[in-house]
């Protein structure tokens, strides 16, 4: 005997008439295919952030925090724009660096509105080139590739005093022998960073020149400051563009015509190398990174401002999944109930046989202005208009 099955359509009239509207979607979700997830409160968290909206914007967090009730809605402005304007209306502000975060803390405990600051990763800032003017500047003693099996370093070590000295002297890559590498390249040694007025990657590169040019030390007085900003203002290039796009650029077909060296965030090349590797079973070893032998690791902060703000800051500090996708995504990921950061992302590269960086503990760190004087440098070299309530 044939069975005669009801066409679909005839089947959901049938069951919209006989079953309660409640009942009927049950059932049609089920015979969709389509799983019943526990129904649940999402929270809507309205953050300001900088170039760490890199962790957020990826689909996994968000699928991560979804889980966990939280969809993350991101205003993007650069670090210090966060902390110079309004932050009514949200709950978490996420600057890239330290002196950001400070303004907005200390402005918020003068109003005796304190905040809570989380700490999930770090990530130093470095000097993102490609293989040829590495290796140009290997040729004058002023970079050392770090050791590397295949004789191809994917990271090298720049003396920061040389570097700089190539700068103030006017040298070209040409006077290098950029040709050698089979490159022609006519313009002047810099290392290109993103708008001062706007970007932490920035401000600290300028802090870390000012750092090399006051003999390691940082200005103590108002009248230093200005001084060492103003004479500082050649050595330091921007290009106006947020952190993120500073970072896209590099990354780009073009990128080695407009920034041969570019002033980034370390995440944010691993990230490169470990979606390159994916796809292509190798690492770049066209792009390659210069760490300043005088370094300074930025210390981004998570800043808490209304209680759902907190949740989500407790959540990305302490979930092991979230922490695991950090470092997927090239982050120094803390250990948990600690200020340290642990081997994770090095035992994650060398599982995908991308070399991990090394960082000497002897290199000389450097130490950044205090809070008002590195605003008024930031707004000499960059010819920016005061922060308001900047002292």
């Amino acid at each position: 005997m044939a069975v005669i099955r009801p066409a679909r359509g005839r089947l959901r009239r049938a069951l919209a008439v006989a079953l309660p509207v409640p009942l009927l979607g049950l059932v049609l979700l089920m015979a969709s295919g389509h799983l019943l997830l526990p129904l649940q409160k999402v929270v809507t968290i309205e953050a300001k952030m900088a170039s760490k909206r890199d962790f957020f914007e990826d689909p996994e967090v968000e699928r991560l925090l979804l889980k966990h009730g939280f969809r993350v809605h991101i205003t993007r402005m650069g670090s210090r724009e966060i902390a110079n304007q309004d932050i009514k209306g949200y709950d978490v502000v996420f600057p890239s660096g330290q002196p950001a975060a400070d303004l907005i803390t200390r402005e918020r405990a003068a109003a005796d509105r304190p905040v809570t600051t989380y700490r999930p990763f770090v990530s130093p800032i470095v000097l993102a080139t490609y293989r040829e003017y590495a290796e140009a500047l290997r040729g004058v003693g002023v970079a050392d590739p770090q050791p590397d099996p295949d004789g191809r370093p994917l990271y090298y070590t720049l003396n920061m005093e040389e570097f700089l000295k190539l700068t103030k002297d006017g040298k070209r890559w040409d006077d290098i022998d950029i040709s050698q590498q089979g490159v022609r390249n006519g313009n002047k040694i810099l290392a290109q960073s993103s708008d001062i007025c706007e970007a932490n990657s920035a401000s600290t590169y300028l802090g870390l020149v000012a750092f090399m040019e006051n003999k390691n030390d940082a200005p103590d007085t108002e009248a230093e400051a200005e001084k060492l900003a103003r004479s500082i203002k050649p050595l330091l290039v921007e290009q106006g563009l947020p952190s993120s796009e500073k970072a896209e650029t590099y990354l780009s077909a073009d990128g080695k015509s407009i920034s041969p060296i570019a002033v980034i965030y370390e995440h944010q090349f691993l990230a490169h190398q470990i979606q390159y590797e994916a796809e292509h079973g190798t690492p770049d070893s066209e792009r390659v990174l210069l760490y300043p032998s005088t370094r300074f690791v930025t210390e981004p902060q998570l800043v808490a401002l209304t209680r759902d703000g907190d949740r989500l800051g407790d959540l990305v500090a302490g979930d092991p999944e979230l922490q695991q996708r950090a470092m997927e995504l090239g982050f120094r990921v803390r250990d948990a109930g600690s200020d340290a950061t642990g081997d994770g992302l090095a035992d994650f590269l060398a599982e995908r046989n991308i070399p991990a960086p090394v960082t000497s503990t002897d290199d000389t760190k450097a130490v950044l202005p205090r809070l008002s004087l590195l605003e008024r440098m930031i707004q000499i070299v960059g010819d920016c208009p005061p922060a308001e309530g900047a002292e």
